[in-house]
Parts: C-alpha cells; sequence; structure tokens
C-alpha cells in the first residue's frame, strides 16, 4: 500500500516546489519592477463655496502627463473652465503616436480649449490658468503654463522654478528695471496679482513652452501647484515637507494638510501634483 503512494507523493513534492518557484519568483519581480514615475496629489476646497481647481494626469507608452487648471474664483465659471481645460489636454494627449512635436501639441491644444470655453461661456465672463507637464519614456520634462499657477522642480532639496507667471507684477518688474518706476510702486499696487494672460477670453495669446527639454535625474520631483498652495505656505515649509522620506501622495496630503492647518481667512482653493522620477 506504502509503495503504490509514493509516486503520487514524488508528484505532489514537484508540484510544491515549483509552487513555491513561482511564488519567489513573484516576489522578486515585484520587488525589482517599480513605477518609473510615481504620482500624487492633493486638493482642498480652502474657504471657498466652490473647488474651482481642477487637475488630471494620464500615463500612455510615449510618457506621462500632469495637468492643473485653477478657474478664476472672481469670475463665473471657473469650475466650468479648468474642467475643460484638463479634459481637453487629455483627451489630446491620448490621441498622440509619438512626442516629436510636442510644442505643435502645446500650442494647438491650448487654442483648442481656449476656444472651446469661450464658446462655453457665451458670452459671460470666466477663465483659468493652466499648467501641463510631461515626461517622456526618456525622463526629459515638457512643460506648457499660462496664468499664474507654478510649475517647479525638488531637486537636492531645493526648488528650482520652471515657469514665469502671467500677472501684472511682470510688466511692472520689467517697468521698474527700465527705470520708469520704483520698487515700491511694485508692491504697493493693488493689482499686481491680476492675471494678464489666461485661458477663456478672446485675447489669449498662448502658453509659454519650454524652449528646451529637461533631463531629470533619479528623485526629481516634478510639481504643480495652484496659486492656493505657494500663497498659503513658504518656501522653507515647502522644502521641509518635501524633504521628508515618503511618497509623493504622501508629501501632497502633507502639503495639503499644512495648508489647511493654518486656517488662512481667505484661504483659496489649493491643489498640488507631483510626478517623482523613480529610476
Amino acid at each position: 500500500m506504502e509503495q503504490t503512494l509514493v509516486p503520487y507523493i514524488i508528484v505532489l513534492g514537484i508540484i510544491f516546489v515549483l509552487l513555491c518557484l513561482l511564488l519567489i519568483r513573484n516576489i522578486i519581480v515585484n520587488l525589482v519592477e517599480t513605477k518609473e514615475i510615481e504620482i500624487g496629489n492633493g486638493q482642498t476646497i480652502g474657504r471657498r463655496e466652490e473647488q474651482d481647481d481642477y487637475f488630471s494626469t494620464e500615463e500612455t507608452k510615449h510618457g506621462t502627463i500632469a495637468v492643473l487648471a485653477d478657474g478664476i474664483s472672481g469670475l463665473a465659471n471657473g469650475r466650468m473652465a479648468s474642467t475643460v481645460a484638463v479634459t481637453t489636454f487629455i483627451q489630446e494627449f491620448k490621441k498622440l503616436d509619438n512626442l516629436e512635436n510636442i510644442d505643435s501639441f502645446f500650442k494647438t491644444t491650448a487654442l483648442h480649449s481656449n476656444n472651446r470655453i469661450v464658446q462655453n461661456l457665451n458670452g459671460s465672463n470666466g477663465g483659468t490658468t493652466l499648467v501641463a507637464a510631461i515626461i517622456d519614456e526618456n525622463g526629459h520634462l515638457y512643460w506648457g503654463a499660462v496664468g499664474d499657477s507654478v510649475i517647479s522642480i525638488f531637486r537636492n532639496g531645493e526648488f528650482i522654478a520652471i515657469n514665469q507667471k502671467h500677472i501684472f507684477e511682470s510688466v511692472l518688474k520689467d517697468r521698474y528695471i527700465a527705470g520708469e518706476i520704483s520698487q515700491l510702486e511694485i508692491q504697493e499696487n493693488p493689482f499686481k496679482k491680476r492675471l494678464i494672460n489666461y485661458l477663456g477670453y478672446e485675447g489669449f495669446k498662448n502658453l509659454d513652452i519650454g524652449k528646451t527639454p529637461i533631463k531629470l535625474i533619479k528623485g526629481d520631483k516634478v510639481c504643480l501647484f495652484s496659486d492656493g498652495i505657494y500663497d498659503s505656505l513658504t518656501e522653507i515649509e515647502m522644502e521641509n515637507i518635501f524633504s521628508q522620506q515618503v511618497s509623493p501622495y504622501d508629501i501632497a496630503q502633507n502639503t495639503i494638510k499644512t495648508v489647511e492647518q493654518k486656517r488662512l481667512k481667505n484661504q483659496d482653493n489649493a491643489t498640488i501634483l507631483i510626478l517623482e522620477k523613480k529610476w
């Protein structure tokens, strides 16, 4: 009787060994395989009645895109404008066969977004800022921006500014450099934070585009912020948060938590997107 069981025991032993090997293989694969780009995000409505910020990300075989739009709270239809802008950029990115002509993508999509928003407004007031970042399969960063939302790279404990804000203050600074006005006149101008370019009005010029792709290194965090973030936190506070050895999602959540803990009386909508290069 025992001899007749021997073949079955051997077979069961082989199956057990094979299952163990398969389990070990899966563990090793899970340890070795990591996502090339890890994404984190966070958002708070602040003291506003409506969330006018909108964001989205998309990953394709060509790369990863992150888009953030801050609907202008002082105008009606801010939520509509930000949603249309982000959705349009994501839809058009998914159609791309390659990233060879990324400048054309940014320009064409921005104009398309602006036209769609203007049509939906139908004569009403409305608009949105927008920042978009694309990381290709080789770790190069491409970007486009309009308005006062911000793109930056957190590297080696510091933030590297990428885009310039489209606000009246930049015009005043040019006049200061030209010797036309004083530094005090810039500081005291009540309109210095007013947008001078954004999506959603017929005079839209175009968005700024990076002249050359930026080569990212391992550990770089590409960050997209609405003004509810950078107007509420100091750069030192943000550097302390980003220096924590945690995931991009946890960094984003800690940033939002810090904003909310300040309980600022006029806290704006605040949104943060982080793309971390992992390889």
